[in-house]
């Protein structure tokens, strides 16, 4: 189909085109049809509604509004192709219906305008489902225009700087949204299902805790306050478990001030929750439970493609310690290794750099990093980490090197973490020391001592599981988006 704004703009320079644009504004407003001094339309139907449900709706006055796509100028009458929320439909406009004055304002109306149309809906001679205008209110001008082809634009950044461009000219990326909402609101119908309540815990805290990563900080005027955006909500959840909450989950935002990839961004979004009286067993069942019935309940299926990988979330999710995943991938038995000198050693031997605070614990997570993850790519449970790196959880009942957590891998990525959480304040403040003397080291990641939390444990916190799933990296996994920008609305970018 033609344009006919197209046609009369072409081989203008933008700035003429900004001129013809507000122009035809002023004109607009000197007629006295201002469209920016309307202040409402009744719709009463979509565009979807009109071309599902067309038998309903054949011969009715329907009301529709949103933004002209394109148009096809053909003397006495016009065709328009309408976008609203649920998609597009045609709109037939012939002089004779709507009026000559009415007509021949059409020439002050652009691609990109939003306007209300009511008419009949019916089906033209080609079969096309249309709505056959009687009535045409201008309700916005546009004052810039649309990309011509945004997929072919080299400077893909202005995707996601623009969103609201991103949206208008992308149908597909609209339905990647829209499937992000219905996925967590089928979390919470999942979660409220089974016996948890929603709570909410706070954004500013005074000392960053509950995960190894550097905090953003800011200062509060009226207190005069350092304090920083939480990089978890953790430990105010468990707070929460001390005064007797059952089950209880937050979906909210976190803050980490870090490096940023496909996979990361510095705002992010998390849903953690905590349930008193079991483990990290029971959270290994929830989370394949909930992974399966959100596929199922959102998306009716339990077979997903992701980069490349043929996914299924039906079958039962492996499960395997990080011990038996490096024995399995690198070939090295962490399980006879002794001592710290060994562990070095073996380091050594495969080119596997390390820290001079790094235990053994560590280096054992350097080969799961470097041998296993990328092999992961079905759902994988790996537990078994190793005390070094999870100082939230509880120690193994086997061997108190290795804590009950395990992380959820597919194809690579992380997407799940959960403990059997660490109840004994003793060992939390021995643990929280290690991680102050880390961070005097110079580990920014490393926690501060949150004394206010030893003195909750204190009062004793029953045995619970815990559970984190990244949000985003979930609606990455189930719309096969390669990159996180592609499931946020508006990822963190440079200033141009």
């Amino acid at each position: 189909m033609s344009d006919a704004n197209q046609t009369e703009h072409e081989g203008l320079e933008l700035s003429e085109i900004l001129q013809i644009r507000r122009n035809k504004l002023t004109e607009l407003k000197e007629q006295g049809r201002d469209p920016f001094a309307i202040t409402s339309f009744k719709r009463d139907a979509y565009a979807a509604q009109i071309v599902d449900e067309f038998d309903s709706y054949e011969g009715k006055t329907v009301r529709v509004a949103g933004r002209i796509m394109s148009r096809r100028d053909m003397g006495k009458a016009s065709f328009f192709d309408l976008l609203d929320s649920s998609g597009r439909i045609q709109i037939y406009i012939r002089r004779d219906d709507i009026g000559e004055d009415a007509y021949a304002g059409l020439k002050l109306w652009d691609i990109g305008d939003i306007a209300g149309i009511s008419g009949e809906a019916f089906r033209t001679r080609t079969g096309q489902i249309s709505v056959k205008a009687q009535e045409i209110p201008l309700l916005a001008k546009s004052l810039l225009p649309l990309p011509e082809k945004f997929h072919g634009l080299t400077n893909t950044d202005l995707r996601y700087r623009q969103r609201y461009l991103d949206l208008i000219v992308n149908p597909q990326v609209r339905d990647v949204f829209v499937k992000r909402s219905e996925i967590i609101r089928e979390i919470r119908r999942f979660l409220d299902a089974h016996g948890f309540l929603e709570v909410e815990t706070p954004l500013l805290q005074t000392q960053a805790g509950g995960a190894a990563a550097r905090p953003f900080y800011t200062h509060h005027n009226t207190l005069d306050l350092d304090m920083c955006l939480r990089i978890a909500p953790e430990l105010y959840l468990k707070r929460l478990i001390v005064g007797g909450f059952d089950k209880i989950y937050e979906i909210g935002r976190n803050f980490r001030n870090e490096g940023m990839s496909p996979r990361h961004n510095p705002e992010f979004t998390m849903l953690e929750l905590y349930e008193s009286f079991t483990d990290y067993h029971g959270m290994m069942d929830l989370t394949e439970d909930l992974f399966r019935t959100v596929a199922i309940n959102v998306f009716g299926k339990t077979s997903f493609e992701f980069d490349g990988a043929q996914l299924d979330l039906g079958e039962p999710f492996v499960r395997l310690s990080m011990l038996e995943a490096v024995k399995l991938h690198a070939d090295v038995d962490f399980g006879e290794v002794q001592t710290l000198e060994q562990a070095r050693e073996l380091a050594k031997s495969r080119n596997i750099e390390f820290e001079q605070r790094h235990g053994k614990g560590d280096i054992l997570n350097l080969f799961f990093e470097r041998y296993c993850e990328d092999k992961l790519i079905q759902p994988t449970f790996i537990t078994g980490h190793p005390v070094e790196i999870s100082p939230l959880a509880k120690r193994g009942a086997d061997d108190p090197a290795y804590t009950e957590r395990f992380e959820l891998f597919i194809t690579g990525r992380e997407f799940a973490n959960a403990f059997s959480e660490l109840n004994d304040p003793i060992d939390q403040r021995e643990r929280f020391e290690h991680q102050a003397k880390l961070k005097a080291a110079g580990d920014e990641e490393a926690c501060d001592i949150d004394e206010d939390y030893l003195n909750a444990l204190s009062y004793a916190m029953p045995p619970t599981g815990g559970l984190g799933i990244g949000i985003d990296r979930l609606c990455m996994l189930l719309t096969n988006s390669q990159s996180i920008r592609d499931v946020l609305l508006f990822p963190t970018m440079k200033p141009l």
